[in-house]
């Protein structure tokens, strides 16, 4: 159908733009930001239109414009029409935003140029319909977006992290690349919907679904490749957005695009889970320890992405989704009023003045939060959801105990229980109708859940037991506090437990050459 090249105008409005503007790469570039914010609209206005003829038409794969599998075609389903959508509007809201605060610099117009390059290749990434696209606008996602890390090249520590994440990106790349070659060679076409379809459970899949998790596991900074996002905050703000609220999705998306073949690898999920989960832990504590907000706000990015693999990994794909579209509306707004995000990080970094939870209070909280989270999900959420949704649920119902430990301590006003309370019922309430929606919306463009076998149980119990422990310690931590080896414990998290040092020793000094 003709209708299914809709988005492909996107990405070309963008690249149009972007050429223009590198006619006039310096300051104050006459038409180019309103034209740049311009074509950012259109973008998501034909983002949103897509996504209407996903609602009306159903799902479908244009024909290819190219010859033996090499070209463009665009998938259009909910995966696609939601990422597009996000995409679009993030993008938009980021461009406009960079009209004001890079006005004035010297290379004004090249900024917005190499801008415009990346969101339209994520854009091609999210809608391609055959492998080769994808590998394509992957790579050209990650060669814009280090040209915009290096928009300063004249800061040592900009030039650094450019070149840590540039060896990332190119294993990344290569990952990529072997998956594709293998499912290529094991279905015979580069079209996705086919290879969906068709693809068995055989050596070369697993293979294949391996070297698709390394790659995302790698594009999403997990441990212990993480160093290179929490060094990047040498570029200009409206970068650190676009990448923590729309790049960083992209292995994400990745697995989510590849469910059908990641199902089939159940050690691949069961390493997606343990990575995952671990890194979502190490991350979490450690972005309470950091001083500075665009560095709390990278680590707050790094563990977000590793619960979302953890999400792909226990086979809960539509959460993973839902998960992106919340965390990239969050981040950007983060990094976009960065006075908002320092009140954020700061109520984050500590208990608060008002009162201290006593252990009898954590307790308290933790049953309060547990009982909520039971009687909600009794109403309205338990009835044919997953185990592993329901033990997400119960997961992210920890964080929501935390928040209750506040309101249940001895001094603390009543008025703030009565609050704190509402908003645990209010949070259980969301997630379980966001669960709804997002179920029923990609029912048929993403594969069920299957039941968990001895290995999944035996991961959901760790996972359980992992983040339970580390919420109550998070909650209690103003009662040993004090504590001398609390000091010393604070200052290792507030250094990563130097992984990223370890990393930097093993690449023996590469990131620190001086730049060619």
């Amino acid at each position: 159908m003709a209708s299914l090249f809709v988005p492909i105008f996107s990405p070309l409005l963008l690249l149009l733009v972007a050429l223009y503007a590198a006619r006039h790469p310096g300051r104050r570039p006459g038409l180019v930001p309103k034209l740049t914010e311009a074509a950012a609209f259109c973008a998501f206005v034909v983002a949103a239109v897509a996504a209407m003829l996903v609602v009306m038409k159903g799902p479908g794969t244009s024909s290819l414009i190219g010859l033996y599998g090499v070209g463009l075609s665009v998938r259009l389903d909910v995966v696609s029409a939601v990422m597009l959508v996000l995409v679009s509007f993030i993008g938009w809201v980021v461009l406009r935003y960079s009209r004001t605060y890079m006005d004035g610099e010297a290379r004004q117009g090249a900024f917005t140029a190499w801008m415009s390059v990346t969101l339209a290749a994520v854009l091609l990434l999210v809608m391609a319909g055959n492998l080769l696209q994808l590998f394509a606008a992957w790579t050209l996602t990650s060669l814009s977006l280090n040209r915009l890390l290096l928009f300063y090249p004249e800061r040592a520590t900009a030039r650094r992290a450019a070149r840590k994440k540039a060896l990332v990106a190119r294993a990344s790349e290569a990952a990529l690349a072997g998956a594709m070659i293998l499912l290529i060679a094991t279905t015979g076409t580069t079209d996705i919907a086919t290879i969906l379809a068709t693809v068995d459970p055989t050596w070369p899949t697993t293979a294949a679904a391996l070297l698709i998790a390394i790659s995302a596991l790698l594009a999403s900074a997990q441990f212990p490749v993480h160093g290179w996002l929490t060094e990047v905050m040498e570029a200009p703000t409206p970068v650190s957005a676009l990448l923590h609220a729309g790049v960083i999705n992209a292995g994400g998306f990745l697995l989510i695009r590849f469910a059908d073949v990641m199902l089939l690898a159940p050690g691949v999920m069961a390493f997606l889970v343990m990575l995952g989960g671990f890194t979502a832990l190490f991350g979490g504590v450690v972005m309470l320890t950091q001083p500075a907000v665009k560095t709390s706000l990278a680590w707050s990015t790094i563990a977000q992405m590793a619960f979302m693999m953890m999400q792909c990994g226990l086979a809960l794909f539509p959460l993973a989704l839902l998960h992106i579209v919340a965390h990239s509306l969050y981040k950007a707004h983060a990094f976009l009023s960065s006075g908002e995000a320092v009140r954020n990080v700061a109520a984050i970094r500590r208990p608060g003045p008002i009162a201290v939870p006593s252990a009898r209070n954590v307790l308290q909280a933790f049953a309060c939060a547990i009982v909520i989270y039971s009687l909600v999900g009794a109403i309205i959420g338990f009835d044919g959801k997953s185990i592993q949704a329901i033990a997400l649920g119960v997961i992210l119902i920890f964080g929501v105990a935390y928040m209750l430990a506040q309101g249940f301590a001895d001094a603390a006003p009543r008025a703030l229980m009565r609050r704190t309370v509402i908003y645990a019922l209010v949070t259980s309430v969301s997630y379980f109708a966001l669960q709804v929606l997002t179920l029923h919306l990609t029912a048929g463009s993403l594969p069920p859940t299957p039941p968990p076998g001895p290995l999944e149980w035996a991961l959901i119990i760790l996972a359980l037991l992992s983040f339970g422990l580390v919420a109550v310690a998070q909650s209690t931590f103003p009662l040993w506090a004090s504590h001398p080896a609390a000091a010393g414990l604070r200052v290792h998290l507030t250094n990563g437990l130097y992984a990223n040092a370890i990393f930097d020793k093993l690449l023996d000094g590469w990131s620190k050459r001086p730049a060619a």
